[in-house]
C-alpha cells in the first residue's frame, strides 16, 4: 500500500490536491477523495477542518499516532475527516488486532475509509495496466565504456593511438533468487598496438558477448549455463590485485581457470559453498555448434577448484584438463594430445590499509600428454595498494604468458593508477614493460584509460 501511497504525491501521475504538510506529504496526500477534483476548486484547505483539538476523535487519532509510531504530523488547528481518514489508514494498515479505541476510530470514519481505498484501488489497477506494456520492473540495466589513448615502443610503428570499448549488461531475475544475464559490447581493440590493455574488441561492431543464467540448487549450490559463457565463471580464485593488461590480470592462471572456446561454446560454471570460507567450484566448456558438445571432433575442457577465502588472506589450487580436437591439421587420432593444467594462487591483506600493499601470487604449470612433451608454466606478482590517495596504486611482475620447457623466461612488469574522477568516472593512467625473445627490444607501453559507469 506505501508505494502507492507515495505515488498519489506525484502532480505528474494524478490530479491531486497538494499534501499537508511537506513532511507528511506521503501519508496524508488523500484529499483528493472528496468531492473537490483540482487545486483551484480549493481556495483554503482550512474549510475542510471539521474536527478540532477538544474533539475525542482528534484526542484518539493523536495518541495513535504516537502508539503506532507511524508519524503523523497533526495541525493544530484541526484536521478534516478525510486528513483524520488517511491518518488512520496509515497507521493501521499492518496491524492485525484493533484495540478498543482503533475500533472506534475505524467505524466513525469507515465512510472516509471506504473511499480513500477505491481510490487507490483503481490507481492501483492503472498503474498495473501501464507496467503491463513497459519495460520489465524487474530488469536492470548498466552501462560502462572505456576510452584508451597511449604508444607503444618496439613494434615498429610508434605512434599516438587510440581504442574504445563500450557494454550493456542487463538482468532480470524471475524468482528473486535467479538471474538472467545478457552483455551486449562493441569496441575497437586489438585493431593496433594498444591490444595489450584489457578492453573489448568487436571491430566496431556491436556484439552480443554473451547470455546466462545464474540459479541456487539448495542452499549451498549455484549454477551458471549458457552460450560463450568462462567456465570459470563461478571460480572464486584467490587474487585481489586488479589487473591493467590482458597478460597480467588473470593472476598467473590463465589456463587452469579457463575460459570459454569461442563465440559459439556453451559453457557450465558451478559453486558449491563448503561453510567457513571454504568453497568447490566446477566448470565446462563444449567447442561450437558444428562440431558438437563432447565429441572428437569438437574441443572440451573441464576442471575444477577448491578455495578458501578469509579477511585477510585466501588460497586456491585449480585444475583443468584441455582436450585436443581432431580439427586440426593432424587429424589422426594418435596426435589428439590433452593438456593438463595445475594453478596455485593465494593472496594476503594488510589488517589495516596503508604503506603496506595487498600481495598477490600466482604460479601455473601445463603438462602436455605423452612421454618427453615439453610442459610449460607462468607465474605471477602483484602488489596493491587499496588507499593510495583518493584511488587505487598497484603492479606487478610475470612472466610474459605461458614459457615452455627450454625457452627463455620472458617477464612483464606493468604499474597503474586507478583515479576516480567522480562516481561515474575513472581515469587510470599505466605502463608496461614486455620482454621479448633474444636479440629483440622489450615493448614499453605507455597508455591512459578513461572509464565511465552509469
Amino acid at each position: 500500500m506505501k508505494f502507492f501511497q507515495h505515488l498519489l504525491v506525484a502532480p505528474a501521475a494524478i490530479g491531486l490536491l497538494a499534501p499537508i504538510s511537506a513532511s507528511n506529504a506521503a501519508e496524508l496526500n488523500f484529499n483528493d477523495v472528496s468531492t473537490y477534483s483540482s487545486l483551484g476548486e480549493v481556495e483554503n484547505i482550512n474549510s475542510f477542518s471539521d474536527i478540532l483539538p477538544e474533539d475525542w476523535s482528534y484526542k484518539a487519532i493523536s495518541e495513535l499516532a504516537k502508539s503506532r509510531n507511524c508519524s503523523a504530523l497533526i495541525s493544530k488547528g484541526g484536521i478534516s475527516r478525510y486528513e483524520a481518514a488517511s491518518i488512520i489508514n496509515s497507521c493501521l494498515e499492518n496491524v492485525a488486532q484493533l484495540t478498543e479505541i482503533e475500533t472506534r476510530l475505524v467505524n466513525e470514519f469507515t465512510p472516509e475509509l471506504s473511499t480513500i481505498k477505491d481510490r487507490i484501488d483503481g490507481l492501483e489497477n492503472r498503474i498495473k495496466g501501464y507496467e503491463a506494456g513497459g519495460f520489465s520492473s524487474t530488469t536492470t540495466a548498466s552501462f560502462g565504456g572505456n576510452h584508451l589513448i597511449g604508444t607503444v615502443d618496439g613494434t615498429g610503428t610508434e605512434t599516438t593511438q587510440t581504442n574504445y570499448d563500450y557494454s550493456i549488461d542487463l538482468t532480470t531475475s524471475f524468482t528473486g533468487e535467479d538471474s538472467l544475464d545478457v552483455s551486449i559490447i562493441a569496441g575497437n581493440s586489438g585493431n593496433n598496438n594498444l591490444g595489450e590493455a584489457d578492453l573489448d574488441g568487436t571491430s566496431n561492431l556491436l556484439t552480443v558477448d554473451g547470455i546466462s543464467y545464474t540459479f541456487p540448487v539448495g542452499d549451498n549450490l549455484t549454477v551458471m549455463v549458457g552460450p560463450a559463457i568462462d567456465g570459470s565463471s563461478l571460480y572464486n580464485t584467490a587474487c585481489v590485485y586488479s589487473g591493467f593488461t590482458n597478460t597480467l590480470d588473470d593472476c598467473g592462471n590463465a589456463s587452469s581457470a579457463f575460459e570459454t572456446t569461442d563465440a559459439g561454446s556453451f559453457g557450465i560454471s558451478t559453486s558449491y559453498d563448503l561453510g567457513g570460507g571454504y568453497s568447490a567450484a566446477f566448470g565446462y566448456v563444449g567447442a561450437g555448434s558444428n562440431e558438437g558438445l563432447m565429441t572428437k571432433a569438437g574441443q572440451d575442457i573441464i576442471g575444477g577448484q577448491l578455495s578458501y577465502n578469509a579477511d585477510q588472506y585466501g588460497l586456491s589450487l585449480t585444475y583443468s584438463i584441455n582436450e585436443d580436437s581432431s580439427n586440426t591439421s593432424t587429424a589422426t587420432e594418435e596426435y589428439l594430445k590433452d593438456t593438463t593444467y595445475v594453478g596455485f594462487n593465494g593472496y594476503w591483506i594488510p589488517a589495516e590499509t596503508g604503506i603496506v600493499p595487498s600481495i598477490s601470487y600466482g604460479y601455473e604449470t601445463g603438462d602436455l600428454e605423452g612421454a618427453g612433451e615439453d610442459g610449460t608454466s607462468q607465474w605471477f606478482l602483484g602488489f596493491q595498494w587499496d588507499e593510495a590517495g583518493e584511488g587505487v596504486l598497484g603492479a606487478a611482475i610475470g612472466s610474459n604468458g605461458a614459457i615452455t620447457e627450454g625457452n627463455d623466461s620472458l617477464v612483464m612488469y606493468e604499474a597503474f593508477y586507478s583515479y576516480p574522477l567522480n562516481d561515474g568516472m575513472t581515469l587510470t593512467p599505466a605502463v608496461f614493460v614486455k620482454e621479448t625473445a633474444s636479440g629483440s627490444d622489450n615493448i614499453t607501453g605507455v597508455m591512459v584509460k578513461t572509464s565511465f559507469e552509469f
